[in-house]
């Protein structure tokens, strides 16, 4: 057990933390709110046997290259487009990550801002808290839209799509969707359609599928051109699925009417991103599967994985690359 070093590039609940104290594992970890700077993680690396990290941290060839006691990179998200997964399969690395225990967080976090969007609660709080409320009742004071009874579309539906689709039954919704292949059984009497009659008929469009090549700017001006101008666009899955620019012209000239963003192109956000200017755009700092709940589980599943392949010599729950690993 000598030397077993494992690097911790962020501030992680302390269930995964805890664990692996609890077994004797030396932990070196970047305390701070913000993310590891690349001077310290390359440093960091170099004797260690164990990374555990976040969507922050870009683990590419470089970084791989001065790790080379590493055996396995424990991904605190189900998301790994921050890693190169080729690289670390040349080296025999194990990849893994948190599948399935976020599903419902992130669903949670999508009905949240669908009903934001929908019902202008940003803005009506800001209006009490503005002291902008000089009158009891008005019939008309900040008219939002239903979303009971419309077509909620998702783009991507696999197991945090699925759990969106069961949340619109208490709203009557029509549920499509559309992915790369048909599903044997949809949830929610889902429907599958064609991408362009995704765009056309949703009144909700949810983008849940994973950032990759041919998903880059997949959503762009002329596709939200195609969206009902009553139409709400909702992203919680990566920023650069949706063209940001074209975004910003599509909800300032009214060709859809809003945005609920979990998910940005540039995180942290920029001040002077334009996007920040409309009123009809709701923002959470990509905080999908931030509950106490689900984040605790996600942490103990990369403990788990780390102790799995570092103790046991076993493949662990979940690895992203099994087939090229011996």
């Amino acid at each position: 057990m000598d030397g077993e070093k494992i690097v911790v590039s962020r501030r992680m609940p302390l269930s995964g933390i805890d664990f692996l104290k609890e077994r004797g594992f030396m932990l070196n970890v970047w305390d701070n709110d913000k993310p590891a700077e690349r001077s310290w993680l390359l440093d960091a690396v170099s004797d260690a046997k164990g990374l555990f990290c976040s969507l922050n941290e870009k683990i590419d060839a470089k970084l791989l290259d001065a790790a080379p006691k590493l055996k396995v990179i424990a991904q605190l998200a189900v998301g790994y487009d921050n890693i190169d997964l080729n690289e670390a399969t040349k080296r025999g690395i194990v990849v893994t990550h948190t599948p399935y225990v976020l599903s419902g967080a992130v669903a949670d976090l999508t009905w949240s801002l669908i009903l934001s969007i929908a019902r202008r609660i940003p803005e009506a709080d800001r209006y009490v808290r503005n002291d902008d409320w000089k009158i009891g009742f008005m019939p008309i004071m900040l008219p939002g839209r239903n979303v009971y009874g419309k077509v909620l579309g998702i783009l991507g539906m696999g197991r945090i799509g699925s759990e969106v689709a069961k949340r619109s039954l208490g709203f009557d919704m029509r549920v499509i969707y559309h992915n790369r292949n048909l599903m044997e059984n949809p949830p929610a009497s889902a429907e599958y359609v064609d991408f362009e009659t995704l765009l056309v008929e949703s009144d909700f469009l949810v983008i849940l599928v994973p950032l990759a090549k041919e998903t880059e700017a997949l959503i762009g001006f002329k596709e939200l051109s195609k969206m009902k101008k009553t139409a709400y666009l909702i992203n919680v899955s990566r920023g650069n699925i949706v063209d940001q620019d074209a975004l910003y012209k599509a909800l300032k000239e009214g060709i859809i009417a809003g945005a609920g963003l979990d998910v940005l192109r540039n995180e942290p956000i920029k001040r002077d991103e334009p996007l920040l200017t409309l009123p009809n755009v709701v923002f959470t700092p990509h905080i999908g599967s931030d509950t106490f709940e689900t984040r605790g589980n996600m942490s103990l599943m990369c403990a788990k994985a780390i102790y799995s392949v570092i103790r046991e010599g076993k493949v662990p729950d979940y690895p992203i690359n099994k087939d090229g690993i011996k």
